[in-house]
């Protein structure tokens, strides 16, 4: 079955030298929300490190798409899909230094907490 970053789950996104991004772009952004929405899903409830995001879009580059993947997990946050622990607790990514783990929100599969 085919995950909503256009792969197989857990499968790393193609990336080939013509397009390979190391610049922030609309597309980087919107795959790697894609990605931490798919391997949240793929969890069942369970936390993801960014870095898995960040291995799935950036392949040996990943590094440097970590502060990327950060920022865009602070949006998912926004909208409720993702909520940001360290050591078991809900943080503030913001404030957050160090390591984190992200975790599925109320609104991951398009549903509410009240629904």
């Amino acid at each position: 079955m085919m995950s909503e970053s256009g792969t197989e789950p857990g499968a790393a996104i193609p990336r080939s030298p013509e397009t390979a991004e190391t610049t922030e772009t609309p597309d980087l952004r919107d795959r790697a929300a894609a990605s931490i929405r798919d391997l949240l899903r793929q969890r069942n409830g369970k936390t993801i490190c960014p870095s898995e995001t960040a291995r799935a879009i950036g392949g040996d580059d990943w590094r440097d798409l970590m502060p990327l993947v950060r920022d865009v997990a602070a949006g998912l946050v926004d909208q409720g899909q993702v909520i940001v622990q360290q050591k078991g607790k809900t943080v503030d990514i913001a404030a957050a230094r160090g390591p984190i783990r992200l975790a599925p929100g109320p609104t991951l599969n398009g549903t509410t907490s009240n629904d």
